[in-house]
């Protein structure tokens, strides 16, 4: 963007406010990820800022403390509705009344009716206030949160790492390491942005995973989850019942718990069909303040999220490599012929090392035929199927 001493122009405003918006990811959960850049009144940068954590500051506060007396006059931009709820910081639509600022352009307005309708009270104050600029773009980098407050249930990312003809693992189960170490990498990021990363029991028997992570700086650990239906796969001394990260373990309401004094946060629920209810899932972990889930494995605990239509974005690494036998990276979704296949709108493809990243959101334009099916499965077994996932979920804005 233009330096203090240029003029700005309002979709370089607000292109910046987004970057600074998702400097909070994995952050300010269950609120949204925020950012706000103020021009004084001849278009010249005066302030900016971004909603860090949750409980603090919101991005207006600390953009008008940025700008200070350069405000009076100037022109506000906004990734999200100011809001108009008093919780644990006052309402930025106030704040940016009594700042004296002119002009408020915000890209995407608040769907939580607890915290919305800044833009009423900006108005009734004589500031001239705009909707919609860069508006897709904005959504995209806060779906997570959109998600949660619109479906009420968290956003999830299904993430996968597979060879080019779409095995996770030889043959013989060994699967360390198909992918490259900076792809490796990214998935810590992806980590660091999820409020939960959630494994099944065959996952955490065969790989004994840590799912903490690694390598990012000030990175808020997330919520580490196994759906672990009978109680059997978390055992003493697991990795992931370690200090580094918190743990749930999710299991059926009747499991026999006798034995399992390691488990020490454990939430029961109810079963469906093979494994657990997901909507009952989701449900509790949004009643925990989980608002993005990074899903890792293995591949029917995939498949029951695609065919309960409960996947709402998909990162899978792809290595050159092949191997022709072996699981695949989505188990049985539901899906029993072509015409009913969920598909997929590529967002996004990257070259991260030797391999590729690819990143796609399930198909609006194409109708839905997927039969629903509200079963999550925990065990690590696969079928045929081709990665393919669902639609989509997100969250409520705390102050």
């Amino acid at each position: 963007m233009a330096t203090e001493a240029e003029a700005v122009t309002d979709a370089d405003a607000m292109r910046r406010a987004i970057t600074l918006a998702a400097l909070g990811l994995g952050s300010t959960s269950p609120n949204p990820v925020v950012g706000c850049v103020i021009l004084d009144a001849s278009g010249r940068l005066a302030g900016e800022g971004f909603h860090r954590r949750a409980g603090g500051p919101h991005a207006e506060i600390h953009a008008l403390r940025a700008a200070g007396e350069r405000a009076r006059g100037g022109t506000a931009y906004v990734t999200l509705e100011p809001c108009d709820h008093t919780g644990r910081t006052g309402p930025c639509s106030q704040a940016l009344v009594d700042a004296g600022v002119a002009r408020v352009l915000y890209a995407v307005a608040d769907p939580d009716p607890r915290a919305g309708g800044g833009a009423g009270t900006l108005r009734a104050a004589g500031v001239t206030v705009e909707r919609g600029l860069l508006e897709e773009e904005t959504e995209a980098g806060n779906t997570a949160w959109l998600t949660s407050v619109r479906l009420g249930r968290p956003h999830v990312l299904w993430k996968y790492a597979a060879t080019l003809d779409g095995r996770i693992a030889a043959a013989d189960s060994t699967s360390r390491w198909i992918t490259s170490p900076e792809a490796r990498a990214d998935v810590h990021r992806l980590r660091a942005e999820a409020d939960a990363v959630v494994v099944g029991s065959g996952t955490a028997r065969t790989d004994d995973p840590h799912l903490a992570v690694r390598g990012i700086e000030g990175a808020v650990q997330p919520l580490r989850v196994v759906v672990d239906t009978e109680a059997t796969a978390v055992r003493p001394g697991a990795r992931i019942v370690d200090s580094a990260a918190p743990t749930l373990i999710a299991v059926a309401e009747d499991a026999d718990l006798g034995g399992r004094g390691h488990l020490k946060d454990v939430v029961r629920l109810p079963r469906a069909a093979r494994g657990l209810d997901i909507p009952a899932l989701l449900a509790a972990l949004h009643e925990r303040g989980v608002r993005s889930v990074l899903l890792e494995g293995g591949p029917a605990l995939a498949g029951s999220f695609v065919a309960a239509g409960a996947v709402d974005k998909v990162v899978g690494y792809l290595a050159p490599v092949l191997l022709g036998a072996g699981p695949t990276a989505l188990g049985d979704a539901g899906i029993t012929t072509l015409a009913r296949a969920l598909r997929l709108r590529m967002t996004e493809s990257t070259r991260i090392g030797a391999d590729l990243r690819v990143t796609a959101v399930p198909d609006r334009t194409v109708p839905d035929a997927a039969v629903p099916d509200t079963t999550v499965h925990d065990s690590a077994v696969a079928d045929t199927f081709t990665p393919v996932p669902a639609t989509p979920g997100t969250a409520k804005k705390e102050h």
